[in-house]
């Protein structure tokens, strides 16, 4: 970590107490407000939504709030710090959808850990949000309660280690392949890690019709005759064409591209010198990367990014879950799709222009006001175009709404 930027926020946090408070919308301080926002008038509201459920879209928080759920079992690098220690990530990332996306969020931070106690959790308290953001949850059981979630719930269940990731690596790497000349079809990318992001980023390329990729965990390369977990079977037989085995090292050989989502110093300067020529270099592993960036860049990475902010090329989910969120919530989307998903990548990647794009920017900063509009209205008409949309709208009534917001 840079300089003293943890003591630094320490401070901060200390200082304020924490990133989030609430805001009231309404008069409640006087007898007319109070008894429109309260008792008695507030019965006449409880009513019509009963009489009608999605009458809650329009008539309270549910339009513009999303849970922020996790249970601390992986946080960041960090590992299992639990619930209590897991509070300082999820409060920031409900700070970044309002400051980013104007979406009121909530950080829940779970005592308990099994999936089906999770689950119980997360549809227990489904009826006030209108989407659920599943954060730092370890795997495999972050896979199952998101499929569970996505079965029996009626608003987007999102597990933003895998997607967001796998939307913002997408989105960098399409610019990087762009900028160095190769096209995707044939560039063969090594995914270093097969957790959650590696495996959300796997299933975002193949998505987008990469067609080489090679994952490896920490024992080496996953392959169709390996001894592996079931979801890591799922991903060794999505891979891996050539049917490689070895290690990391073996994978990077004569490889385009490396995204990694493992743990810090996982790749080292000899690995990034035996890859193809200009190769591309994204290490995602936060707070501390898997190969520092002027290391990979001495030892011939033509474009390297990280996960944080004080480093060229930011390769950071807080590009793609904001607009993500935004864009279906616009349209009260029932579910985030993988149509979805790629076209927040690809409006990711179309913010900046040709004479904008540079080696040293491959995706826009996380505060160019240009992000979440592009992004949401993609994904607003994608939920649209799949099916998934409760409330249709045209371009320009997304553009009317996100005016509204304070975000055009």
């Amino acid at each position: 970590m840079r300089g003293d930027v943890g003591q630094k926020s320490i401070a901060l946090h200390r200082e304020k107490r924490g990133k989030l408070g609430t805001s009231v919308r309404v008069d409640c301080a006087s007898s007319e407000g109070l008894s429109l926002a309260y008792t008695p008038g507030v019965a006449a509201v409880c009513r019509e939504i009963s009489q009608a459920p999605d009458a809650a879209y329009d008539l309270t928080l549910k339009w513009n709030s999303v849970a922020v759920l996790s249970d601390g079992s992986r946080v960041l690098g960090l590992g299992n710090i639990g619930p209590h220690a897991a509070i300082p990530v999820m409060e920031g990332k409900a700070a970044l959808f309002k400051s980013y996306g104007a979406i009121d969020a909530w950080p829940l931070c779970l005592s308990c850990h099994s999936v089906d106690e999770i689950v119980a959790v997360a549809k227990a308290v489904a009826p006030v949000f209108g989407g659920i953001n599943l954060e730092d949850i370890e795997s495999p059981k972050c896979f199952e309660i998101e499929d569970r979630l996505k079965e029996e719930l009626d608003i987007p269940v999102f597990h933003d280690d895998q997607h967001g990731t796998g939307v913002v690596a997408l989105a960098g790497l399409l610019n990087s392949l762009l900028l160095v000349g190769k096209k995707k079809k044939q560039a063969k990318i090594v995914i270093g890690g097969a957790g959650a992001a590696g495996f959300g980023i796997t299933k975002m390329l193949i998505e987008d019709d990469f067609e080489n990729i090679v994952v490896c965990d920490s024992k080496g390369i996953l392959h169709g005759n390996g001894n592996h977990s079931p979801y890591k079977r799922e991903l060794a037989a999505m891979t891996n064409r050539d049917g490689q085995q070895g290690t990391l090292a073996d994978a990077l050989k004569g490889a385009d591209a490396f995204i990694g989502a493992s743990a810090p110093n996982a790749l080292a300067a000899e690995h990034v010198k035996s890859m193809a020529g200009s190769p591309i270099v994204f290490t995602l592993s936060n707070p501390v990367p898997e190969i520092d960036p002027a290391v990979a860049k001495k030892a011939g990475a033509a474009i390297v990014g990280t996960a944080r902010s004080d480093f060229p090329n930011q390769i950071n989910n807080v590009l793609g879950f904001p607009g993500i969120f935004r864009g279906a919530l616009l349209v009260r989307a029932t579910q985030i799709t993988e149509g979805m998903k790629v076209a927040a990548a690809h409006a990711l990647a179309g913010v900046l222009s040709e004479a904008e794009l540079s080696k040293e920017m491959v995706l826009p900063y996380p505060f160019d006001r240009r992000v979440v509009p592009a992004v949401s209205i993609a994904v607003a008409s994608a939920a649209i175009k799949d099916g998934v949309a409760r409330h249709k709208m045209a371009e320009s009534g997304m553009e009317e709404e996100l005016r509204s917001l304070g975000l055009l």
